[in-house]
């Protein structure tokens, strides 16, 4: 009787803990159901009292002519280009780092993980002004070609994995003729499968969702990404059609949410086994 009791007391705990954690996010849909006027004005209520759809295909239509279509498809070409170059060169510098050995490897080593240690607002000024001398200003390169030479958190979290995997298995296709870039592709590639997954996401997550980097070098509304967009949307010296905005913000969630649900088994297995690796 007693154990019934605790796992009745656990589990209204975890779901009530379940149900603050996802409270914004139902919180941001219902009110992008609502009537511009009941959406402050009864902020504790989930359930709208009349289901404005409006909302989405006032949102939908952007502004100053530009749909929102246009920015989802820049979001989309960021992302994914970034997700591609991240990870490509993250798992061949990891690969290097872990395996082949070379003069200053270690110093290499240091030096990626150093530059974990430097915030976004250091970097901001310097990276501008090397882009504007490039003239990639304005355009989606400063966003994009930086990936492809290797992220650093990727970096380290593909080396911890690598480092779980036999060196006897390089040693023996070494012996039967295998090349480093042989043993990469045919030994170590096809171990790293949860990791690398796990990379894709993370960098497809955050590059989705990032706001400062096309704020800084994205000039023109048309360029604009989903999350410049949005803060563009409302505007403060002028009304703001909340319902709209937050129309598209439940909207912008949905990719995101369709790569945890379909590949979260990879997350948990790539953060796990990298955790235990090493």
């Amino acid at each position: 009787m007693r154990n019934n009791i605790n796992k009745i007391i656990y589990y209204l705990f975890v779901t009530l803990l379940a149900f603050l954690m996802v409270y914004p996010a139902l919180w941001m849909l219902s009110s992008s159901l609502k009537q511009p006027w009941e959406i402050f004005s009864d902020v504790l209520n989930l359930i709208p009292r009349e289901l404005n759809f409006n909302n989405y295909r006032e949102g939908w239509q952007g502004f100053g002519g530009i749909t929102f279509a246009t920015f989802f498809k820049n979001s989309l070409i960021i992302a994914i280009s970034v997700t591609i170059g991240t990870v490509i060169s993250s798992t061949l510098v990891a690969y290097g780092l872990a395996r082949i050995p070379f003069i200053g490897r270690r110093l290499w080593f240091t030096t990626v993980i150093l530059t974990l240690m430097l915030p976004m607002q250091v970097q901001i000024v310097p990276r501008y002004i090397l882009f504007m001398k490039l003239g990639w200003i304005n355009t989606f390169r400063p966003l994009i070609v930086p990936t492809f030479l290797g992220g650093p958190f990727f970096i380290f979290m593909i080396m911890q994995f690598i480092r779980g995997i036999p060196k006897e298995l390089d040693e023996s296709a070494f012996i039967d003729g295998a090349g480093r870039f042989g043993i990469f592709y045919h030994i170590i590639l096809p171990n790293l499968k949860p990791v690398i997954t796990t990379a894709a996401i993370f960098s497809f997550y955050w590059t989705w969702n990032d706001f400062m980097g096309p704020l800084v070098y994205l000039n023109s509304p048309e360029k604009y990404t989903v999350s410049v967009a949005l803060r563009a949307f409302s505007d403060p010296s002028a009304v703001t059609n909340w319902g709209a905005v937050f129309a598209m913000s439940t909207l912008s969630l949905v990719p995101v949410l369709i790569l945890f649900v379909f590949f979260q088994k990879y997350i948990v297995e790539g953060i796990s086994t990298t955790g235990l690796r090493g």
